[in-house]
C-alpha cells in the first residue's frame, strides 16, 4: 500500500436530498466508497472531505483515516469539485506528514464500482506513466449518430461529423461516457495544473451496470436494484 484516497462528499444536494447520508442496502451512501477503498488494498490512507459532520462521523465509522473540514466557498452548490479535491488531497499530506506520488480521487456517488476497478485504474496509469485516469463506459449515445446539437436556427444537427457519414451505430468510432466513478493522478502534474484532462490523460473502461452515478432519485433506485442484483 502506497497511495492516497480521497473522497468528496458535500452534505447538501438538490437532486437527491441528503444522498451521501441516505440508506443504501442499510448503510449510508458514503459508507460503500470508504468500504471499497479498503477492500481494494492500495491505500495508506482515506481521507474524506465535507461539509457535514455527520458524513464525516459516517467515514470514521466506516475506516476513514483523515477527516478534511470543507470550507463553505468549496462546498456549494456551484463550488467546482476539482479545487474541493485539491483541498482534501494537501490537507491530508499535511496530517499525515508525507506526500504521495500517485493519489485517487472517488466519488461517492457511484457505488457500483468494485474494488478491482480501482486497482485497475491505478495499474492503467503506472502502466502507461500517464499524469491521469478517468474512468468511463461505451456511450450510449454516439456523436456521430445519434446525438444531435441545435444549430443557431434551432435545427438539430449531428454533435460531429465524419468526411463519410455513418450509416450505422456499429460504424461510429468509439466514444465514452464517464462516470465520474474512480479519478487517478500523478500528484506532480495535478498540483501544477489541477485539472481532469491532460495530453496524455488514459480511460479505463468500466462496463454500464457498474457505471450508474447518482444524481437523481431514479439513479438512487437503479443503483439500489442493481446492488441488490448482484448480492
Amino acid at each position: 500500500m502506497k497511495h492516497l484516497c480521497t473522497i468528496c462528499a458535500r452534505g447538501g444536494s438538490k437532486g437527491v436530498p441528503g444522498k451521501n447520508l441516505r440508506p443504501l442496502l442499510g448503510k449510508p451512501l458514503v459508507v460503500h466508497t470508504v468500504e471499497q477503498a479498503r477492500a481494494c488494498g492500495l491505500f495508506v490512507a482515506i481521507a474524506v472531505s465535507s461539509d457535514s459532520e455527520a458524513i464525516l462521523e459516517a467515514s470514521r465509522g466506516a475506516g476513514a483515516d483523515v477527516l478534511v473540514r470543507r470550507p463553505p466557498e468549496l462546498a456549494s452548490d456551484t463550488a467546482a469539485k476539482v479545487p474541493a479535491i485539491r483541498h482534501c488531497l494537501e490537507t491530508a499530506e499535511r496530517q499525515l506528514g508525507r506526500s504521495f506520488a500517485i493519489f485517487v480521487d472517488l466519488d461517492a456517488t457511484s457505488p457500483l464500482r468494485l474494488p478491482q476497478d480501482i486497482v485497475g485504474a491505478v495499474r492503467l496509469l503506472e502502466e502507461r506513466g500517464a499524469s491521469s485516469v478517468i474512468t468511463g463506459a461505451p456511450a450510449r449515445h454516439s456523436p456521430y449518430f445519434t446525438l444531435v446539437e441545435l444549430d443557431a436556427r434551432g435545427t438539430p444537427r449531428l454533435s460531429k461529423k465524419l468526411e463519410r457519414p455513418v450509416e450505422r451505430r456499429q460504424d461510429a468510432p468509439p466514444c465514452y461516457d464517464m462516470n465520474g466513478s474512480v479519478y487517478v493522478w500523478r500528484r506532480d502534474a495535478f498540483l501544477r495544473d489541477p485539472a481532469v484532462f491532460y495530453d496524455d490523460t488514459a480511460l479505463f473502461e468500466m462496463p454500464p451496470e457498474r457505471s450508474v452515478d447518482i444524481d437523481s432519485e431514479l439513479d438512487f433506485q437503479i443503483v439500489e436494484m442493481l446492488m441488490r442484483k448482484r448480492g
